[in-house]
């Protein structure tokens, strides 16, 4: 016999925030978006390594949660612009949380291989690409 699964919905808001929010990109992709509407072509460029198959599939799961509007202008060639909808301009606050929180550790990290290279070798520079 197969074992049963029941959709019991969401455990909790921070399940249910993580289910639309969580990835490798779509946090990233929502960062970006905070300046303003962007088009395919300018979040690929912003965001190194990720694929065109993958930023699709992210922002129209961004878009299918109500977080991000696409926008099609009538023109030719037919452009396509991204942006937060107003409930998605709600995760800001957040998301600014976050880019200062990893910056403090990008600084952590920063500190620790410096003291590490002191420790076995003498002064060292670490450069951290931001």
């Amino acid at each position: 016999m197969r074992p049963r699964t029941y959709d019991c919905g969401y455990g909790c808001p921070i399940e249910a925030a993580f289910d639309v929010i969580g990835g490798r990109w779509k946090g990233v992709l929502l960062y970006h978006l905070l300046e303003g509407p962007k088009r395919n072509s300018e979040l690929r460029r912003r965001i190194r390594g990720i694929t065109p198959r993958v930023l699709a599939r992210q922002l129209r799961e961004l878009e299918a949660a109500g977080v991000i509007a696409r926008t099609i202008y009538p023109e030719v060639p037919p452009r396509v612009e991204y942006a937060l909808t107003p409930f998605g301009r709600k995760l800001e606050p957040m998301l600014l949380d976050v880019r200062d929180w990893g910056e403090t550790y990008l600084d952590h990290l920063e500190a620790a291989l410096a003291a590490d290279g002191q420790a076995r070798h003498g002064p060292t520079v670490v450069l951290v690409q931001r």
